[in-house]
């Protein structure tokens, strides 16, 4: 009997760290295997999943609707989403959302080359959906302890030996080791959700 394919979990992930992951892999040579980015702090991720403030909505399509959106995280750093013909519903709700709201958004990596070689990074969404604030301070909370945990797990293999981790070694070998900037985005995030209760409690 065929085992059922299980859908990724899809990984929190900061923009920061997210628009950074400008290197995708596949771990087999069957053309519909999944497709992964690698984040700098040493995890594959065939899903992402990100709760923040959606700041802008455009059609940017020239012979169809083709919507981007922009997230914004804690940090100010921006998530940029594309949706079109064949992801209806994010279309849809990007569409009719108004900025600024709460939102938060599952979705695949992707990644695209420019004509000057730089790899930009974006989400094609699988759904959106308008949530609360306490929605948005839950994720920043879980993302915030996932992000320290790869950094951790990162920082005490040994990047040069795949096989303490692979994808530690890997992201050593493209990125380097700096994920100190990761950090510093995981206390900021979490500073600016501690401004935002003082001043709504004040």
């Amino acid at each position: 009997m065929a085992s059922t394919p299980t859908r990724e979990v899809a990984q929190r992930v900061f923009a920061r760290e997210f628009n950074d992951a400008s290197y995708t892999f596949q771990e087999s040579d069957d053309e519909r295997a999944p497709r992964y980015a690698l984040l700098p702090t040493g995890e594959r991720a065939n899903r992402v999943f990100l709760v923040g403030t959606l700041t802008e909505t455009e059609d940017v399509g020239e012979d169809s609707e083709y919507w981007q959106g922009r997230v914004v995280d804690p940090n100010g750093d921006t998530f940029f989403m594309y949706a079109g013909q064949y992801q209806p519903d994010a279309a849809s709700m990007l569409r009719e959302l108004e900025p600024p709201a709460y939102v938060a958004v599952v979705g695949k990596p992707r990644t695209y080359e420019t004509e000057e070689g730089d790899v930009n990074v974006s989400i094609r969404p699988e759904s959106i959906s308008k949530v609360d604030e306490a929605t948005r301070d839950r994720w920043v909370a879980e993302t915030a302890e996932r992000t320290l945990d790869r950094i951790r797990r990162f920082t005490e293999s040994d990047p040069e030996d795949p096989a303490t981790n692979e994808y530690v070694a890997m992201a050593y070998e493209h990125y380097g080791d700096d994920v100190e900037r990761y950090k510093q985005g995981v206390l900021g995030a979490l500073e600016s959700l501690q401004d935002e209760q003082a001043e709504a409690s004040a």
